[in-house]
């Protein structure tokens, strides 16, 4: 291509030449992949705002308590003690990413991206609502500030402060609990200060974010856009022109009405600038993929439209790799393909078996530090130790006890009294061991303790145990 065709790789859409902040108006889009998006972004939504209220055997369904370092998954509680499962879970979630870009490129950032949603789905609908489509837009941006453009603005930055404030508390539903936000505002802000101050600052970032620096966070800050340019290759099914069909030999020209088109070899394509207006991220699609491109489809919307519109065939725009257009190649399931859907598939299973094996209690019981053995009457060696018991179900563990499963001995507990376990809780505390010494195999043996809850074992653990050295 000449250098003129290439300058579009220079430059973004949303800054000018002079280095200002260029406004973009897209049109509003309309068409099949359009509602096909509405219905996904809005279970995706009633998701998002229903999940931290949904409960699963007591637990929130979804939590992110990085604070507390506690995390609920679809129900299932994460402790600091399963943090290897949780990063798996994320390297899963990254290999699965991965995966679909690879096959079928920036399909995440259009359809399920939560900023993707939130701004073309809430925040743009609101402004085609109280502005108007493209043309209004562009008109009032310009207009003096007289009474129309100060009631229509303080009306939508109003409305998107309200938004903002909302995601913000779904978002500390997340962090800390649904239960703990409900007596949050139950109890109101003064109580509860500090908290309402944070709540304040993420409303601000949430309406900086969806006021203002809008589809630069795709364009710019966006580190996945980056990552498309490593992961696709020419087999990758994206949002394409087709070049081949749009340009022929005569390139693309306005449609004159009643001509005969073929004949003249000029291509399908009538420079109607369609999906350029379209566009969330204001560029044109016709200059190949880019990574500003989000994949939401607006331009493949238009386009239908003004091929039907024109009686040519719709689909110059379309889902299609470059070797689809090109050589009219279709999509394979290729070697690289496999090779990502093997690795996802041993982590799944990894992941799948470690939650099986995984208990609900976890028990950790160690020598307190810098203490040596003791020795008591009856060649007893005594070790003091502290315990840790974790219980991560939704009901307290009445009754616990420690017994000793490879040595005879005696554990005796320094609380007296019943042992429980709280809910969702931990108890911790400190306990000694005695053992006869002619019972010990060397300085340093290795104790297999069970954990029981009345008559039933929960758990069993090991621990070291200090004796004296013996000498041959």
């Amino acid at each position: 291509m000449s250098e003129e065709t290439e300058k579009f790789r220079d430059s973004i859409a949303t800054v000018t030449s002079e280095g200002k902040r260029a406004w973009l108006f897209p049109k509003k889009p309309f068409g099949r992949f359009y509602e096909y998006r509405k219905v996904v972004s809005y279970f995706l939504l009633a998701f998002l705002f229903a999940a931290p209220f949904i409960t699963v055997n007591g637990n929130q369904f979804i939590m992110l308590n990085v604070l507390e370092r506690r995390f609920n998954i679809f129900g299932f509680p994460f402790w600091p003690q399963d943090f290897h499962l949780f990063v798996i879970m994320m390297i899963i979630g990254v290999v699965f990413v991965i995966l679909f870009t690879v096959a079928f490129g920036r399909l995440f950032c259009g359809w399920v991206c939560p900023q993707t949603i939130f701004m073309e789905m809430v925040f743009r609908r609101i402004e085609y609502w109280i502005d108007g489509d493209r043309g209004k837009q562009i008109r009032l941006s310009k207009m003096p500030w007289n009474a129309e453009k100060i009631r229509k603005r303080t009306l939508k930055w109003s409305i998107f402060f309200i938004i903002s404030f909302l995601i913000a508390n779904i978002f500390l539903a997340y962090l800390i609990g649904s239960d703990r936000l409900i007596l949050y505002v139950t109890n109101g802000p003064m109580k509860h200060l500090s908290t309402f101050i944070s709540l304040l600052i993420f409303t601000g970032v949430f309406y900086f974010v969806f006021a203002w620096f809008r589809e630069q966070v795709c364009i710019i800050a966006c580190p996945y856009g980056r990552l498309q340019g490593v992961l696709l290759d020419n087999k990758s099914i994206v949002v394409a022109y087709d070049h081949k069909r749009g340009e022929k030999e005569a390139g693309r020209a306005k449609f004159r009405k009643n001509e005969d088109r073929p004949s003249t070899g000029k291509g399908d394509c009538i420079d109607c600038f369609q999906c350029v207006h379209v566009c969330p991220t204001g560029i044109d699609i016709r200059n190949g993929t880019q990574l500003e491109c989000v994949n939401c489809t607006a331009c493949i919307d238009a386009c239908d439209h003004m091929m039907e519109s024109v009686n040519l065939p719709k689909g110059l725009i379309r889902y299609a790799s470059e070797d689809n257009i090109e050589k009219k190649a279709r999509f394979t399931f290729n070697p690289r393909l496999k090779g990502y859907t093997a690795v996802l598939g041993i982590l799944i299973t990894v992941f799948v078996g470690m939650l099986f094996l995984r208990n609900d209690v976890e028990a950790r019981i160690l020598r307190l530090p810098g203490q040596l053995y003791e020795r008591k009457a009856e060649n007893i060696i005594s070790n003091v130790y502290t315990y840790k018991l974790v219980n991560k179900t939704t009901a307290s563990i009445e009754d616990v006890q420690f017994k000793l499963l490879s040595h005879k001995g005696e554990i005796k507990m320094v609380k007296q009294g019943a042992l429980t376990v709280p809910k969702q809780g931990l108890d911790e505390g400190t306990l000694f061991i005695e053992i006869n010494n002619s019972a010990l195999s060397g300085d340093k043996d290795r104790l297999k303790i069970g954990v029981y809850s009345g008559e039933e074992l929960i758990e069993t653990t090991t621990t070291a145990f200090l004796g004296p050295r013996s000498y041959n």
